[in-house]
């Protein structure tokens, strides 16, 4: 019977969160290039100490949600009420996702809605560990949560990127071969989204011998459409660094690096994997020494137990992984028997492929004792008056054999339902033979910018109904474009908390 030895996965996940950490660190001074610097080894005095990376922070924040809920509870709205009160990062994609939940749009809506600007970019990707650690050797697994995590602030492209890495490094527990390691990934991606053509483009520039910089140079161009600080760009500058440090982790993480870009990300996630491939034992002691092994974190709030090393990060990771095990004994065994994978294979990703490509990004979860209603909202939340907004609600679980679910949507006055306001939903707890039904909302007046349609629910053979929202908006009412102004009085604030690094473009008029 396959399994992994107890000391070796913990040297593993050791191993992934100080890859981490140095890649962070290393990539840190230089996010944002768009030129490919020089550099050996860090560029700064650490002291012993990691820079902070909002990288690994919202892992901690999923770490504890697990420990709360298990792993096996999570759900994107519960995920999003650990965002909201635990994250406190303002940029781009984060300070969205928190506007969104804000408004009564919880995943996948907080990614799809009002966020065009930075649905695609790598705010996913890089947090995607935390799942290849609960579950080692189990792509799929990972893919699954990653999916869930990365629609909290992303979609499309964006979640593709955190199901590729997650798939890879939750792989790479038990596969120890890079090149294989990036085909198990791509297997759970479509092979016609962006982030499939980004790896491949990558993988295709190293097959015909290119040097590092001719092969960055491809995946540039390739991805001009999306550009800078976009996932499909990075994932391409992750594939070269890993494919281009042929296994050895120092020239892993300063090929990431020397690509540019987001290089704490890029350069973070390739010291990741190495970590994993590696083990802590067999990282260098050069690159490990400098950072040491405390966790300096720089957007997490107040009230959760936010580990202090990467040693308790990696027991508590360690012990959460253990209990997943628990609930699902299909899971790879770990025990303190000898590591013995003969017979174990990771079995092809096309079915979770599927899986993740038939999600819809705008399915709001209507989630009541006795049943979870699916109201997927086509095209999006966006309405206007006289203008038909169609509305697909699927049974999507039920806490009876058989079971009718009846709704009835409360209208405005003024509003209008084809075929009707009414309507059932038969369904049953035994396998996935549920009902669904579409029907055509006719907005009427739209006096608010953000308004909620409640629907009520009844279980045939319960007495009391339950109320649940679909939060909607007014076309045109919102914007999601973030500009960075970084004038003089920023700058000032800066210089003041001694920031030695300065986002975005700032003019120094003193």
């Amino acid at each position: 019977m396959a399994n992994l030895n107890r000391a070796e996965f913990r040297d593993r996940v050791l191993g992934c969160w100080t890859g981490k950490n140095i890649g962070g660190t290393l990539g840190g001074p230089f996010e944002g290039i768009r030129e490919m610097p020089e550099l050996d080894f860090y560029t700064h005095d650490l002291n012993g100490d990691p820079l902070p990376n909002d990288d690994l922070d919202l892992q901690l924040i999923w770490l504890f949600a697990a420990e709360e809920l298990g792993v096996y509870q999570i759900t994107p709205r519960k995920l999003a009420e650990y965002w909201v009160n635990f994250e406190g990062a303002p940029m781009g994609e984060y300070r969205n996702c928190l506007a969104n939940i804000a408004c009564g749009f919880y995943p996948p809506l907080s990614g799809s809605c009002s966020n065009d600007q930075w649905r695609w970019s790598n705010g996913a990707w890089i947090r995607s560990e935390i799942w290849a650690c609960f579950f080692p050797g189990f792509p799929d697994e990972a893919a699954r949560c990653a999916c869930i995590d990365a629609c909290c602030d992303h979609e499309g492209e964006g979640i593709w990127a955190e199901v590729f890495t997650a798939s890879l490094e939750a792989a790479a527990f038990v596969e120890h071969d890079i090149r294989k390691l990036i085909d198990i990934a791509l297997t759970r991606l479509t092979p016609d989204c962006r982030i499939a053509k980004s790896v491949r483009a990558a993988v295709e520039a190293k097959d015909r011998g290119l040097p590092l910089a001719e092969a960055r140079a491809e995946v540039v161009a390739f991805n001009a459409e999306t550009g800078f600080f976009q996932a499909p760009q990075n994932i391409g500058f992750l594939t070269l660094a890993l494919l281009y440090g042929e296994g050895d982790f120092e020239k892993t993480v300063l090929s990431a690096v020397r690509c540019g870009d987001d290089t704490d990300c890029t350069a973070a996630t390739a010291g990741a994997v190495l970590g994993i491939v590696l083990g802590r034992s067999r990282l260098p002691e050069k690159w490990c020494a400098p950072i040491g092994n405390r966790i300096v974190t720089k957007c997490i709030g107040y009230g959760m137990a936010v580990p202090g090393t990467l040693d308790e990060l990696t027991d508590r990771a360690v012990a959460e992984s253990c209990r997943a095990r628990s609930a699902n004994p299909r899971l790879l065994p770990v025990s303190d028997a000898p590591t013995d994978l003969d017979g174990f294979v990771i079995p092809d990703g096309e079915a979770t492929a599927r899986c993740i490509a038939m999600r819809s990004p705008y399915e709001v979860s209507l989630e009541m004792p006795f049943a979870r209603v699916g109201a997927d909202l086509a095209g999006g939340p966006e309405i206007e008056p006289g203008t038909r907004k169609r509305i697909r609600f699927v049974l999507r679980d039920v806490s009876s054999v058989s079971a009718v679910l009846r709704g009835e949507l409360l209208l405005p006055e003024g509003w209008q339902a084809l075929p009707g306001k009414d309507f059932v939903l038969p369904g049953t707890c035994l396998g996935p033979q549920c009902g669904e039904i579409e029907i055509d909302l006719i907005p009427g007046p739209c006096d608010e910018a953000i308004m909620f349609l409640p629907v009520r629910f009844t279980l045939s053979g319960r007495m009391m109904p339950e109320i649940r929202m679909i939060p909607l908006q007014r076309k045109g009412s919102v914007s999601s474009f973030l500009e960075t102004r970084n004038g003089d009085e920023y700058v000032r604030r800066c210089l003041r908390l001694n920031v030695k690094k300065i986002y975005g473009q700032c003019e120094f008029s003193f």
